[in-house]
């Protein structure tokens, strides 16, 4: 008989998941079954997986465990292939834990949360939970990104938060919604590992009250279009702030089709980081029969 699991459903600004409870590590998802369960006309519909599995419990989470982070963030793309961090599922992560009791996150305090990207603590300055994504790094190097809808191929800049990532400005909204991102953009050269592809517009005025301001569009690797990608509004703050020189601002503001969330650099012993804010919400929860 097919084996029988609870899940819960959750968000992050329409970034969607299916939420398994697996403290021991005892359950073994394989590319298929996550494709299955991720399936929008077939499954539960999500952008990917998050089990929730001790640190010590999973064979990536050696070090977290080491630091202290008892909990480790499996995160699994639509088609099953693993990926390194995911903002908006770390974010919704946490809101399970703190939901179902298996965790606390006293005022003023954080929360350190394992991911093959390292540990990641999780605060909750005001009334949203807020994820250090540590320092981020910027490859200068254009890469030229062809997408269906654009006239030309448009440069983009490399930016690691964590998982990779390629931005690109674009000077008009007509142009971000012209685009048909249920084709794959192409990247020239393509990166080893894939990439996150953001198409970006600036707001007008750029900075409105010392915060920046911009919308955004996402293809996510192992995914396709999605209503918003955490590291990717991150990624997309960045890109921009290198591009406006050294007066740009440390705050922004991130539209993206399913909401808006907030982006902070901030400068630590190790080097400047990059924050990302925003709601994240458990919908319905159930049990599910694997394929």
């Amino acid at each position: 008989m097919p084996q029988t699991i609870a899940f819960t459903k959750g968000h992050g600004t329409g970034n969607d998941f299916v939420i398994i409870a697996d403290p021991a590590g005892d359950i073994d998802l394989s590319d298929a079954q996550v494709a299955a369960l991720c399936d929008r006309r077939f499954g539960i519909g999500a952008d990917g997986i998050l089990r929730v599995v001790r640190s010590a419990a999973i064979r990536e989470g050696a070090g977290a465990a080491a630091s202290g982070a008892e909990w480790f963030m499996d995160y699994r793309n639509a088609d099953g292939s693993a990926a390194e961090m995911c903002g908006n599922g770390i974010r919704v992560y946490v809101k399970y834990l703190l939901e179902t009791g298996l965790a606390e996150l006293p005022d003023g305090g954080a929360l350190a949360i394992g991911t093959r990207a390292g540990v990641k603590p999780v605060s909750r300055p005001d009334d949203e939970l807020e994820v250090d994504l540590g320092v981020f790094a910027i490859d200068a190097d254009d890469v030229l990104v062809r997408a269906k809808g654009l006239p030309v191929a448009r440069p983009g800049v490399g930016i690691d938060v964590g998982n990779p990532h390629i931005v690109v400005a674009l000077p008009a909204e007509s142009e971000l919604d012209g685009l048909d991102l249920t084709v794959q953009p192409i990247l020239d050269p393509a990166p080893p590992r894939g990439a996150n592809i953001e198409f970006v517009v600036p707001s007008d005025p750029l900075v409105h009250h010392g915060v920046g301001s911009i919308r955004m569009r996402v293809f996510e690797r192992g995914v396709g279009e999605t209503l918003s990608c955490g590291t990717g509004v991150a990624a997309s703050a960045l890109a921009v702030r290198y591009w406006a020189g050294a007066a740009a601002p440390d705050r922004w503001s991130v539209d993206v089709p399913g909401g808006t969330l907030g982006v902070r650099i901030f400068s630590a012993p190790d080097g400047d980081h990059v924050a990302l804010s925003g709601p994240a919400t458990l919908v319905y929860s159930g049990e599910v029969a694997l394929a």
